[in-house]
């Protein structure tokens, strides 16, 4: 049993090769702390020149592309005077920025035809994912969004598995994560900001794990939880940090997806225990579990485990963690690698905005049924 199920599950190795007869001109809105991921793939990159950049902060952009060594970018004071200036020469732009401006600055550059890789969360309220994607449609530029996990052959593991039938008809996942404590700070504890906290921050990621293993099912209904109690307490949380900590820090959902599917969803930047639980897929034939990590934010906690019944013994099989292998390039490299790719070659978004509208409409319906503190439906828009 252990080998037949192991050697359907590994990874075929990948050789990359990049064209350089084609420069690609890129520019970047927001140089803060997850712009650092971007620039650092960038410059790996031979067929990337980084072009223009935008940053609300003075002198900021200035000095994040000296600390770079990278040179003759021209910079401005906000995506709109550099869309305006660079528009006709940029192929894309990574959008790094705050949550609460993810929807404003991504739909201008579409409707400026520029190519546009987001970083996650999509934004913070559903109103906002349905006028990012109608924006896309219409410029019919690409719009992809930051999951980098997506990249990671363990993450890619679970897909497999889930699809090769070895779990049966799927019928309830547990997923979350979180830190005992890790709550961030800068502009990630601020509504006016990030608009939510932990559960966009890091939620997004465990929620889009099970979700696109599964096929992104539809979801109906959601009841949610939200609270900030450790963010707001000066014991846990640095004091000045603390009296401005108005987003959540801890989130919790039942959701029902469509597929007769149950989803219970937990995330916390900071609690009173150290996991709230390792990720669960079970279904009628087999279940898989999936040791917790605190972020989600790369791959796996450790080797999953393949519940089987098999000639009516109950047996164990452990999946392995995927050797990393010898690609070129991390996961962000990767993440970003390919939504170049698909921008050279005419190709699709990696992780298409018609997936992460069902993750946003999730996290703004945890929002809205904590608000009213009963079950909501979840509410797609049309596109």
């Amino acid at each position: 049993m252990s080998d037949t199920v192991l050697n359907q599950f590994t990874p075929p190795t990948e050789e990359e090769a990049i064209d350089t007869s084609r420069k690609l001109k890129v520019g970047i809105i927001g140089t803060g702390w997850i712009a650092e991921s971007h620039i650092e793939s960038y410059k790996q990159m031979p067929d990337v020149e980084i072009v223009a950049a935008a940053d609300l902060i003075p002198g900021k952009a200035e000095k994040f592309f000296k600390r770079y060594g990278v040179e003759g970018v021209r910079l401005y004071p906000d995506h709109k005077s550099m869309l305006d200036a660079e528009a006709e020469n940029l192929d894309a732009v990574s959008i790094c920025t705050y949550n609460a401006t993810h929807a404003e600055c991504t739909i201008y550059a579409l409707q400026k035809g520029v190519n546009v890789l987001l970083e996650k969360p999509m934004c913070v309220t559903i109103e906002e994912a349905e006028a990012i994607c109608k924006a896309e449609k219409e410029s019919g530029k690409l719009l992809s969004i930051g999951f980098q996990p997506r990249m990671d052959d363990n993450m890619k593991m679970i897909k497999k598995i889930v699809e090769s039938g070895e779990l049966g008809k799927i019928y309830y996942i547990q997923t979350g994560g979180g830190r005992r404590r890790g709550i961030p700070n800068s502009t990630f504890i601020e509504k006016k900001t990030a608009g939510i906290g932990a559960l966009g921050d890091i939620g997004c990621y465990s929620l889009d794990m099970v979700l696109n293993a599964i096929g992104y099912p539809k979801p109906l209904t959601v009841t949610g939880y939200t609270s900030n109690f450790l963010g707001t307490n000066p014991l846990y949380n640095n004091p000045a940090d603390a009296a401005r900590f108005n987003v959540d820090d801890f989130a919790a959902a039942f959701i029902r997806l469509e597929g007769d599917i149950i989803l219970d969803f937990r995330i916390a930047w900071a609690m009173h225990v150290d996991t709230p639980g390792d990720t669960i897929i079970m279904g009628t034939k087999g279940a898989l579990r999936i040791p917790s990590t605190e972020c989600w934010n790369g791959t796996v906690g450790g080797p999953m485990t393949l519940y089987r019944d098999v000639a009516g013994e109950q047996t164990e099989t452990t999946i392995p963690l995927c050797p990393e292998g010898d690609s070129f390039g991390g996961l962000f490299y990767k993440k970003i690698r390919s939504f170049l790719d698909a921008v050279k070659n005419g190709g699709e978004a990696p992780v298409p905005t018609s997936q992460i509208l069902y993750n946003q409409a999730i996290i703004s319906g945890i929002q809205k049924s904590a608000e009213l503190g009963r079950e909501i439906e979840i509410e797609i828009p049309e596109i």
